[in-house]
């Protein structure tokens, strides 16, 4: 019965959900619309760049989405990994943050797509005979910016869920460990459930600098919404007000990202307060 109830309510958050992303970028093209007719736009292009800028957005958020999860994930197990014990394990992860956080992000993003698939064609070729593509089909400009953006937030969450970890106290483990719990149970039932309260807020702060580093993804074409930009200036020779257009559809997604760390911070000091 509890399972239901939990798939039943599933069902009805991802359709609230689904139905507010369609009826909030149909608002974000309405409100483009207006604006640019507003300031003298050429009526009948109006639709098309709103549209566009639109399709820019909706790739911004999508990219930033799938990049903050799968960063999630690896910066959960690099951060785990940097304080073990086994130098197997430490050594590698700490090898990737000194790497990632000691790079630009710009530099990240064009290896991804211009040298990424030449290390891995070698490889690659003896996929080819299975009907797999060649990797420059495979590696187009949205997945090497999700690679790079993945990898990128990964470290960064890494360092914040160590600490995080850390900040636990030592006697915890003392006294999981004598009552028999394996380390592993240690960190998956008494250390990470206290951490998630500590990190979460930080995470999410990282999930909207992450937002706003998308734009450097313009720089290997990819259609997002610093690019969509640039091609309507290319057309209109208008940047202030197209710069205007593009920095307010930035404003409102983290406005909004803004609105739901801050639920989300009084949430877990709730739960906190009431345990």
């Amino acid at each position: 019965m509890k399972l239901l109830k939990a798939l039943a309510w599933s069902a009805v958050a991802l359709a609230v959900i689904a139905v507010g992303y369609v009826v909030f970028f149909a608002g974000i093209e309405a409100a483009l619309r207006w604006y640019f007719l507003a300031v003298n736009f050429t009526a009948n292009k109006v639709p098309n760049f709103a549209h566009n800028l639109r399709l820019g957005a909706e790739i911004t958020i999508k990219l930033t989405v799938i990049s903050s999860v799968t960063g999630l994930f690896l910066g959960l197990f690099a951060g785990i990994a940097r304080l073990s014990k086994n130098p197997l394990f430490r050594w590698p992860a700490q090898f990737y943050v000194w790497v990632i956080r000691g790079t630009p992000l710009l530099v990240q993003i064009l290896f991804a797509y211009n040298a990424l698939p030449f290390l891995l064609e070698p490889a690659w070729k003896y996929l080819q005979p299975l009907g797999v593509p060649p990797i420059q089909d495979v590696l187009t400009p949205y997945w090497a910016a999700f690679i790079a953006l993945s990898v990128n937030v990964g470290a960064y969450n890494a360092e914040v869920i160590r600490a995080g970890i850390q900040a636990i106290a030592k006697g915890q483990w003392e006294a999981a460990m004598s009552l028999g719990m394996r380390p592993f149970q240690v960190m998956r039932y008494i250390i990470v459930p206290q951490a998630i309260k500590i990190v979460v807020p930080p995470l999410v702060n990282n999930v909207i600098a992450l937002l706003k580093d998308s734009s450097l993804a313009s720089v290997i074409t990819l259609l997002e919404l610093v690019h969509q930009g640039q091609r309507m200036i290319s057309i209109t020779f208008r940047p202030v007000e197209v710069y205007v257009a593009v920095a307010a559809i930035y404003l409102i997604l983290t406005t909004v990202l803004t609105f739901f760390t801050d639920w989300l911070e009084r949430e877990m000091a709730r739960r906190g307060a009431a345990t």
